[in-house]
């Protein structure tokens, strides 16, 4: 099973395609945009090494998922990046609820 942006309504903005360009292009915050080009540059490494395109297609999909959830909510990402900044530098994590709680009730939704 592979993830899948979810909530996307026709009609809306839609999805970047699933390229590399389309995807960069899609990354609107600047801590997004970072860690595509030094994940993209180490995952080229791996692949000139190892002869496998394996890495850069997981490395696509991983990113095109971050592009799809940029592009349908751009300050849902700053937030985010914003809150892992402030638990980095030791401040304290909000809590709520565990992922396998909020993921077993979607289930339940569907």
């Amino acid at each position: 099973m592979t993830a899948q942006p979810h909530d996307f309504v026709p009609g809306e903005t839609p999805l970047p395609e699933k390229n590399l360009r389309a995807i960069r292009a899609a990354l609107t915050i600047p801590q997004d945009r970072e860690a595509f080009d030094a994940g993209l540059k180490a995952v080229l490494d791996e692949v000139r090494v190892s002869l496998d395109l394996g890495a850069l297609n997981a490395f696509v999909h991983r990113w095109w998922i971050s592009a799809c959830d940029s592009v349908r909510d751009p300050e849902g990402r700053r937030q985010m990046h914003e809150r892992a900044a402030h638990v980095l530098a030791g401040g304290p994590r909000s809590e709520g609820k565990p992922w396998r709680q909020i993921l077993a009730a979607s289930r339940l939704d569907a």
